[in-house]
């Protein structure tokens, strides 16, 4: 059958092979080629119909939108048809992903627009939510990834879409075929695939008021005052996720008392992981600063969760404490101290009264985007730092005077470390590369590739040979760094690094993963020499860590908040610090070893005191997470950058 596109006739139905509609004589085939076979969607300002293409022997199907007004003279016509344009405009851009649907045509035929694009074969998520019920952890879990690398392609292209939700979700639904070449119909688990770009609109430097767009259940309050961000997306998709968690309408459960969502409520007999929980009610934070702020941000998340639910683990049979003091495990995975009891740590009080008087004296704000990394050359004159805006700064110090911006990277630079000498800089980036930088004059002297995600963490050997850098893509690189060229790959991690550290006599490595395991490497090697931790991640995974500057400590931050001590040399745990009450991202040691600092996203800093473990102090003052921390060579001024784009110089106070 062929359905008639003029949209004033009474009988638009027509029989097979016609080419002129019988009824009010308009053509029947787009530009010749497209035939429209039913009307599949309708609104005020246009239909859509599902087509075939009979330019191509196969007559595949495809989607004909077509922008008519039905309602004439209304104040929202040129509003509308800026949306239509804009889908054009976008599908042209972005329909070369697989998950996008591409486009095959825009034009204007008897005074009225169309645009032609494939034809996604599937059900959207209302619709498999209102056929199949909730969705569950896993369920979500999937969709999740699909959707956020989806996201992350448009987002690198600066497009925001701007309605994410379920009805713009669709499942494909595939044809395989079987091992007999016959083929075998059936409806599997595909793809999902991102519809209507007609709401999205170039992301721009500066944030300007526009009108709004999108769907009001979903959107997020920014965009709500036309202000969408990349994290508005975010936000949408948080909210679609808790819908298909609930089936229930996103504005019953969102507590306009407390200001803030009330889901679990809902969950009745749905239950999911308190691991997939945070990352949703990240997603849903209204406040923009305490939101996800990109993609990468919640892949890392979604790919550190455990492989099952929480309620789905079997119950230990042995207690959370017995477990984690036998987790020190050798090569072979053979325990070290199976049943070790807990050890106090064994450090003596330091001769001279600890420093526990720290107080700002700078608060450094050149960057426009968070402060991911920060560092201070080894001759104490110089700071160093990454940022989420894809530069890298050299500021002088004590004045904190910007010295130079380096410029190159194409992503966030989320990783720093001076040579020894302090004449070079090397940084790492969301973009996969590793630049060395010449720190007098700020020339780029270096790239290194070969890393398939972005590079997490950097660090260098004492004698400035090595440099060593972790990536999300679960390896460990070693570079000869004078002569530009990769020396060998460590593998052996099951997830992303999240932070190295190389010892002070630059014989090992320790690395951290979302995998929650510490594992310690020869460099001379690359050969694994111990692991410890665990990969059961109901007790956090490991974020961040520290060697003592004589190697015999090794201090490891986790996403519950605790900070994790062990004795080196012995292959043993030594004790726990607790006060954080969110992920330690960031560890550094003093350079007397007495006292470590912690960077969480709790948006304090605290100064523990190792031989009791004790906190000397808690830093106040950024407005978010603490990204990161490093000390002076002097051990009296310690600098941290934050998400709140700042870092902040603080200085102790000795005579108090």
């Amino acid at each position: 059958m062929s359905y008639c596109l003029n949209p004033h006739c009474d009988r638009p139905q027509n029989p097979d092979g016609m080419r002129f509609c019988q009824r009010c004589g308009s053509k029947l085939l787009l530009r010749e080629r497209y035939r429209s076979l039913r009307l599949i969607g309708q609104g005020g300002f246009g239909k859509t119909f599902l087509a075939v293409d009979e330019d191509k022997p196969s007559k595949p199907q495809c989607v004909i939108k077509q922008f008519f007004p039905l309602y004439q003279g209304t104040s929202d016509v040129q509003k509308a048809t800026e949306l239509f344009e804009r889908e054009a405009v976008r599908l042209d851009e972005l329909g070369k992903h697989p998950q996008i649907p591409e486009l095959l045509a825009h034009f204007t035929q008897d005074n009225r627009q169309y645009l032609v694009q494939e034809f996604i074969d599937g059900q959207n998520l209302a619709q498999i939510l209102a056929k199949e019920g909730v969705f569950n952890e896993q369920q979500i879990r999937e969709m999740l990834r699909d959707l956020l690398s989806i996201l992350e392609f448009i987002h690198s292209r600066s497009v925001i879409h701007r309605d994410i939700k379920p009805e713009n979700i669709i499942r494909r639904r595939h044809i395989y075929t079987g091992d007999t070449g016959e083929t075998e119909a059936g409806v599997i688990k595909g793809n999902l695939v991102l519809v209507d770009f007609g709401a999205a609109k170039h992301a721009i430097g500066t944030t300007k008021t526009g009108t709004t767009v999108g769907t009001p259940d979903y959107i997020a309050p920014e965009q709500a005052k036309g202000k969408a961000i990349f994290a508005s997306d975010l936000y949408s998709l948080g909210v679609s996720c808790i819908h298909l968690l609930t089936q229930i309408s996103p504005e019953e459960f969102f507590d306009t008392g407390e200001d803030t969502w009330v889901w679990r409520r809902y969950l009745k007999t749905n239950s999911i992981s308190d691991e997939l929980g945070y990352i949703l009610d990240k997603l849903l934070k209204r406040a923009t600063n305490y939101r996800y702020q990109s993609v990468a941000e919640v892949l890392r998340d979604l790919h550190q969760l455990p492989s099952i639910s929480l309620t789905q683990r079997p119950t230990p049979s042995i207690s959370p404490q017995s477990i984690i003091l036998s987790g020190f495990q050798g090569k072979g995975g053979q325990s070290a101290i199976a049943s070790t009891p807990a050890h106090p740590l064994i450090l003596q009080p330091p001769s001279n009264p600890p420093l526990t008087n720290w107080q700002v004296i700078q608060t450094l704000d050149g960057h426009w985007g968070s402060v991911e990394a920060v560092t201070i050359s080894p001759d104490g004159l110089i700071l160093a730092s990454g940022s989420a805006d894809a530069t890298a700064m050299l500021w002088q110090l004590p004045e904190g005077q910007e010295y130079h911006t380096l410029n190159g990277h194409l992503g966030r630079v989320c990783a720093i470390a001076f040579t020894p000498d302090s004449q070079y800089l090397a940084t790492g980036s969301y973009d996969q590369t590793i630049k060395v930088w010449q720190v007098e004059n700020g020339q780029l002297i270096l790239t290194l590739t070969g890393h398939r995600k972005w590079i997490s963490s950097l660090a260098i050997s004492p004698d400035g040979e090595i440099l060593a850098s972790g990536s999300n893509d679960g390896t460990i690189k070693l570079w000869h760094i004078q002569q530009g060229r990769e020396l060998q790959t460590l593998t052996g991690h099951t997830s992303y690094i999240n932070d190295i550290a190389i010892s002070p006599d630059g014989e090992s490595i320790a690395s951290v993963s979302g995998d929650g395991t510490v594992k310690l490497w020869q460099i001379s090697t690359g050969e694994e020499q111990n692991s410890f931790g665990h990969s059961q991640l109901r007790f956090g995974f490991f974020y961040s860590v520290a060697f003592s500057p004589d190697g015999q400590l090794l201090a490891t931050g986790k996403s519950d908040g605790t900070i994790t001590l062990w004795q080196v040399g012995e292959r043993r745990e030594l004790g726990t610090l607790r006060g954080h009450t969110q992920r330690v991202r960031t560890l550094a040691f003093s350079p007397n070893g007495y006292t470590l600092a912690s960077g969480s996203m709790d948006k304090t800093i605290k100064i523990w005191q190792l031989y009791d473990r004790q906190t000397l102090a808690t830093l106040n003052g950024h407005t978010w997470e603490v990204y990161a921390v490093a000390f002076s060579p002097d051990g009296e001024t310690l600098v941290s950058g934050s998400m709140d784009k700042t870092m902040k110089v603080w200085r102790c106070d000795k005579g108090s």
